[in-house]
């Protein structure tokens, strides 16, 4: 037997199961996406503003940023020689902005989501996480030494009652809930005021909040759910990406100045990994710029996304959504996969999304509303559901 016929067979298996993932060639422009010849609306993006998208932007941010800026290579890690003055100044941005607390800007969000966790924690910690917070989240729980327990999505009961349950332990010395504001896949969001209120009820507590999918779509200014919500000051790990609305790469991290001087200390993957370039963080402190000022853009986004989870509960399928990030819930894989073929022939790019990146029986087809959609687009889009 070859040693390739175990991952040949699993393959297998996957391809009758419906769930073979590929990687598919593609060309963007504008609101369309090109694949094999065709062009299709694209709802899978997680351009949310359309910013990714708008040429003139570009164009706009090399037509005034200063050659020294335009360094393609940090060549180093941050630590080393790789902390440039580009570095420096979006941090800053992002401090004023988030009332003078601290910022970390990290390479990705699936670093700083692998990297935080481990190094924050050790045999005393217990991490308490919501049961569907990202792979990203439950990789950096699993390389942590903390002991963990799952609460059930969104049940801010049940966390209370683990942590009535485990906050008196003298084994530990703290805990960590941890959770995402939007969540990336069902599209649905943690009622953050009664998060907050409860962590101030058990002094052992922090509060971990990752708010990849709300920032640049919430909040006055785009920072998010927790601005949203009032409780920017409230939230001890307040994490966020550039790579969606943003339009841009990497994540941050907001933060006591004890806590960021200890990951800089501590955070492997922030240690030993080559700084982005100085042109992407000249970029993302561009587009910050043009996205606090987005207010209209974040309004009608929100309007879309009622208009069409309603259309979608109408229509009979499940729909837990209260964000522009809308699932059809239809159950199994080959139906789910079947159904976004015959929608993507009919000229929009959905994705099916299915196990193991949702559980089982719960296959669903993705929509990812960006504010480049409208109403028209939407209507067609119903007819084929």
């Amino acid at each position: 037997m070859s040693l390739l016929d175990h991952y040949a067979a699993q393959l297998d298996v996957l391809k009758q199961q419906g769930n073979l993932r590929q990687l598919t060639s593609n060309r963007q422009q504008g609101r369309y996406i090109e694949i094999n010849g065709q062009q299709l609306l694209n709802l899978a993006s997680n351009d949310y503003l359309g910013l990714a998208a708008d040429v003139q932007l570009r164009e706009q941010f090399f037509d005034e940023t200063p050659n020294e800026l335009r360094v393609m290579s940090s060549s180093s890690s941050r630590l080393l020689t790789g902390n440039f003055p580009a570095y420096v100044r979006l941090e800053t941005r992002l401090s004023q902005l988030f009332a003078g607390r601290s910022t970390l800007l990290l390479n990705s969000g699936y670093h700083m989501n692998i990297g935080i966790l481990p190094a924050l924690s050790d045999g005393r910690t217990l991490i308490l996480a919501d049961k569907l917070v990202h792979a990203s989240m439950i990789d950096g729980i699993r390389l942590s030494s903390a002991k963990s327990v799952r609460y059930r999505h969104n049940d801010l009961s049940h966390l209370t009652e683990l942590l009535m349950k485990y906050h008196e332990d003298e084994s530990l010395d703290r805990i960590i809930v941890v959770t995402e504001s939007i969540f990336s896949m069902d599209g649905d969001e943690t009622d953050l005021v009664q998060l907050v209120s409860i962590k101030k009820q058990f002094a052992k507590v922090m509060l971990y909040v990752d708010e990849a999918h709300a920032v640049g779509v919430r909040g006055d200014r785009g920072l998010g759910c927790a601005e949203q919500y009032a409780v920017l000051d409230e939230i001890d790990l307040l994490a966020g990406t550039f790579g969606k609305a943003m339009a841009s790469v990497g994540g941050y991290l907001i933060c006591h100045p004890v806590i960021r001087d200890y990951l800089i200390n501590s955070m492997r993957p922030l240690i030993f990994s080559t700084a982005q370039p100085p042109v992407c963080m000249a970029w993302t402190d561009f587009m910050l710029e043009k996205v606090v000022e987005m207010q209209q853009a974040r309004s009608q986004l929100q309007q879309l996304s009622r208009y069409l989870q309603q259309a979608v509960l109408n229509q009979g399928f499940g729909c837990p959504s209260t964000s522009h990030i809308v699932p059809v819930i239809t159950g199994e894989s080959q139906r789910t996969v079947a159904l976004a073929r015959q929608i993507q022939q009919a000229g929009f790019y959905i994705m099916p999304v299915r196990p193991p990146t949702v559980p089982q029986h719960s296959s669903r087809l993705r929509i990812s509303l960006t504010s480049q959609v409208t109403q028209a687009d939407l209507e067609q889009l119903i007819h084929l559901l």
